[in-house]
Parts: structure tokens; C-alpha cells; sequence
């Protein structure tokens, strides 16, 4: 698969002004153009580490069918243990495919100048959480009622 670019990245070469003009939290530093590029750069890492693990996930699961269709007679322990192996490849790929679009969503919200506003309520996301966690959508009070629910 190949890397996506998107031509309306804004902050490519973002002066530090832009940079810090995105959220964070009242006792927290502005962000700097060399965090912003960091982050980007790892979230663009994790995309293609991602996209290559979709298309591994994919082709085993390819091969775990083409098994499955040639091999007549099996016992039932046998059938069993493919349909675990097959569910277990296919929940894989749906975690991965997640992930992706948690990555890309973060790439696209730094692209507009949203990054590090919380979906939910609108409040910041807290810069040192999307340091540690750069694909972060929610703030931690929201994350912690959604994981309630």
C-alpha cells in the first residue's frame, strides 16, 4: 500500500506562531513546530507500520480461506483451530484498520489547526496526553466516561 499525502497540510512548514496556537491546557507550554513535527512524524510512522500489518493481516487470512476450501476431511479439532486462527487474523485487521483511521483522523486534525481539541466536549485534550498518546480524541474526563458506559 501506499502512503497517502495530503497536499493541505498547513503546518509542513508552519511558523512557530501557528504551532502555538493550537489547544492545550491552561498550566501547559504552547506547542513548538519541532513538537508538532514530532508528533506528525510519529503519527506518520504508525500509519505505514499499520498499513503494512493490514496488508500482512489481509494476505494470511487470504491463505487461511485458500487453506480452508482445499482441505477436505479435516477433523473437527482441526476446523476448530483454523476458525480461531481465521476470527483471530480478521479481529486483528479490524483493530489495525482502527488504529489507521485514529492516525489519520490525528494527521487531518493537526492539517486544520484542531489538534488537541477534545471531540467531546470541546475542552483541551491536554498536550502531554497527546505526547503519550498522539492519536487521542478525547480528554481524560471524557475517555474516562466513555470507558463507564
Amino acid at each position: 500500500m501506499t502512503e497517502r499525502t495530503d497536499s493541505t497540510d498547513v503546518t509542513a512548514n508552519m511558523p512557530d506562531e501557528q504551532a502555538a496556537a493550537l489547544v492545550v491546557g491552561a498550566d501547559e507550554d504552547p506547542w513548538t513546530t519541532e513538537e508538532l513535527e514530532e508528533v506528525r512524524e510519529t503519527l506518520r510512522g504508525e500509519s505505514m507500520r499499520l498499513r503494512e500489518e493490514i496488508a500482512d493481516s489481509e494476505h494470511e487470512i487470504a491463505d487461511l480461506l485458500r487453506r480452508s476450501t482445499t482441505d477436505g476431511g479435516e477433523d473437527q479439532v482441526d476446523a476448530g483451530s483454523k476458525t480461531f486462527e481465521r476470527e483471530h487474523e480478521l479481529s486483528l485487521a479490524a483493530s489495525h484498520r482502527e488504529m489507521l483511521n485514529q492516525t489519520e483522523r490525528a494527521l487531518s486534525r493537526i492539517n486544520d489547526g484542531t489538534y488537541g481539541v477534545c471531540e467531546s466536549c470541546g475542552n483541551p485534550i491536554g498536550k502531554a496526553r497527546l505526547l503519550a498518546f498522539p492519536r487521542a480524541t478525547l480528554c481524560v474526563a471524557c475517555k474516562q466516561r466513555q470507558e463507564r458506559r
